[in-house]
């Protein structure tokens, strides 16, 4: 069983391999064309999540709380992701 602080060092090492794709996607390819701005707004919203699914796991006791928790933290990462690539909600800040 891993220890407390294992679990958060991979919970925060995740975003850090996440965000490696599209770096080799843009290194060797050029079809992904990311700015050095797509990579600190997707920085912030992964390490973001990490952090509020972190505090959830920490300070919830009851387990249907946490998930239920987790999910919508989870469902706002992605709604927030979509909107910012594709516009699906046409606000002024969506993908061109």
């Amino acid at each position: 069983m891993m220890v407390q602080k294992q679990k958060t060092l991979t919970m925060y090492a995740l975003p850090l391999a996440l965000l490696c794709i599209p770096l080799l996607g843009n290194l060797f390819s050029d079809e992904v064309n990311w700015s050095a701005s797509d990579f600190l707004i997707a920085g912030i919203l992964l390490f973001t999540t990490v952090f509020l699914i972190s505090v959830v796991r920490n300070k919830i006791r009851k387990q249907s709380h946490r998930i239920l928790l987790c999910i919508f933290i989870l469902l706002t990462l992605v709604l927030i992701w979509l909107e910012l690539a594709v516009g699906i909600f046409g606000s002024p800040f969506k993908g061109s």
